[in-house]
């Protein structure tokens, strides 16, 4: 097990780096070294910023929204008394779903943008008119499916971490805080929400990881990833390096940018470590 370990991810991670440092195209050899020239590149490809952009803006819609709902789910199911299992598989049911099956029923049938689609038909029952979800016009409307489409898919696996660090709260702190005049609200800001603090934590950190790791959507939404339906691309940086890497075949680029979101993400985490004293023992 260590050395398939060693050799399919440790020894690819060091060698992705080299490619990284020459222009490797068209294949995975080692080409003529050129330093740093592959970052300076993808850095200054206007391209690659607009997919920074796009994943920084996904990533301030989905976090929090998805935080609130699996926490208020969460808080939801905790309270029921009869059939908690079912309620709570019938939530993590679509967390087994293929994201690429997902994006394509988003595609093909809710937001399809024809006045049939199921959005735009519910849409017609209040008097709405048909709009082009997925086009890159304005307004942007392609967010709320995006936004959709992922909060469906992974709520209810956040909203099952949320319950177990409900059910890990001993009952007696909230009877004895019920009995000094915690309730609603107060009990909750005051009592339940500190005591989550170590899940509420690692959540952010797998939301933040995970946002900045979106692919698939992106990819089947909006023909590969390579343009919307619109006039603007929509990209994330994951999909853009697939492109430059696959499709292209400059796999020294593409390596160069797979570090680049590596030490995003690594920025970020470490950030959110900061604030939030990840890792840090309650004494």
């Amino acid at each position: 097990m260590l050395v398939g370990l060693a050799i399919f991810k440790y020894v690819a991670i060091g060698w992705s780096f080299l490619l990284s440092l020459s222009d490797a195209r068209g294949s995975i050899a080692l080409g003529h070294w050129v330093g740093l020239d592959n970052y300076t590149t993808l850095l200054a490809d206007r391209a690659f910023r607009d997919s920074l952009v796009q994943i920084l803006v996904f990533t301030a819609f989905i976090v929090p929204v998805t935080f609130a709902a699996s926490l208020g789910l969460a808080l939801l199911v905790h309270r029921v008394r009869r059939g908690r299992a079912l309620v709570r598989t019938a939530f993590l049911i679509p967390t087994a779903v293929s994201y690429v099956a997902a994006s394509l029923l988003w595609k093909m049938s809710l937001f399809n943008g024809l006045p049939a689609g199921i959005a735009n038909t519910i849409g017609g029952w209040f008097g709405a008119d048909p709009v082009p979800w997925l086009q890159t016009t304005s307004p942007p409307l392609y967010w709320i499916v995006l936004v959709t489409l992922r909060l469906w898919l992974q709520v209810g696996f956040y909203m099952v971490l949320f319950l177990a660090g409900l059910q890990a709260i001993p009952r007696e702190i909230h009877e004895a805080a019920v009995l000094d005049g915690a309730t609603g609200f107060k009990m909750f800001r005051r009592i339940t929400l500190p005591l989550l603090r170590n899940t509420s934590v690692a959540v952010l950190m797998l939301l933040f990881i995970a946002a900045f790791q979106a692919f698939d959507e992106f990819y089947n939404l909006f023909n590969s990833g390579l343009s919307g339906t619109g006039t603007a691309p929509v990209q994330t940086p994951l999909v853009h390096l697939y492109n430059t890497a696959m499709g292209s075949q400059n796999y020294g680029l593409g390596s160069a940018g797979a570090f680049v979101l590596t030490a995003l993400i690594v920025g970020v985490t470490l950030i959110q470590g900061r604030f939030t004293g990840f890792g840090k023992s309650e004494g």
